[in-house]
């Protein structure tokens, strides 16, 4: 594991699996806090705006954890390739 691996791959699939580092961890719990605080505060009273502002906040989470993924995004049978 390099300084860069914060996410493990998925075993099947494409994408990344559960955190391997505590960067990845505080990503991933930052990301939970923020849209739970946004949907807390904005989705009752403007779903709409709760929902672009949740697209926006996906979007680098997703670059992110892409560019920290061991072995990068790729399709993956779950034969350890």
């Amino acid at each position: 594991m390099s300084d860069e691996d914060w996410f493990a791959p998925k075993r099947f699939g494409c994408g990344a699996g559960l955190p391997i580092a505590w960067q990845g961890w505080t990503l991933l719990l930052g990301f939970t806090a923020a849209l739970l605080t946004a949907g807390i505060l904005l989705a009752p009273r403007h779903p709409t705006l709760f929902v672009g502002l949740a697209i926006v906040m996906t979007i680098p989470l997703t670059i992110i954890s892409a560019h920290h993924t061991r072995g990068g995004w790729k399709w993956r049978w779950g034969r350890g390739d």
